[in-house]
């Protein structure tokens, strides 16, 4: 009974690895701006995504958005909107949306393509200021994704 009990959860385990397979950056679906389906399959982890987006070197949303939420991340920018109260403005599908690539339901914002490895106009090479040497990789993965969205999720009004 054991035996099977253990195989069982590991089939189950395997199964659900399998399906936490990451979507790819040309394969996520957009409606209106909004991504429904989770890019991984894992739920995303607040506390993760609370450090992304303060981050100077990963998200850096705090150059152009102010969180309230975060009073020790020092010259929090003033461009974007005040992500205060995201959770109450956007769904879960729309943040995705918009952290993924938010030119798909803003157009003409300035706001960077977070999870997007094609279709750029003129890709350098760091700041060397020459081309890219090969094909780009997204700005954040589709983890620090959906843990920016669970974030973004808990700041209510």
């Amino acid at each position: 009974m054991k035996i099977s009990i253990i195989a069982l959860a590991a089939s189950v385990g395997l199964s659900t690895s399998a399906y936490a397979a990451d979507v790819a950056p040309t394969a996520v679906s957009y409606t209106d701006g909004a991504v429904e389906m989770s890019l991984t399959g894992t739920a995303g982890d607040p506390a993760a995504g609370a450090k992304v987006l303060g981050s100077r070197s990963l998200g850096n949303c705090v150059a152009c958005h102010e969180v309230s939420a975060l009073p020790d991340i020092a010259f929090q920018g003033m461009i974007g909107p005040s992500l205060d109260g995201a959770g109450d403005r956007w769904s879960e599908a729309e943040l995705r949306g918009i952290v993924a690539n938010a030119k798909m339901m803003f157009e003409g914002t300035i706001m960077p393509s977070f999870y997007k490895d094609t279709g750029y106009i003129r890709p350098g090479n760091a700041y060397t200021g020459k081309a890219a040497d090969g094909a780009l990789d997204p700005l954040l993965s589709a983890q620090q994704i959906e843990d920016v969205v669970a974030y973004l999720a808990t700041l209510k009004d």
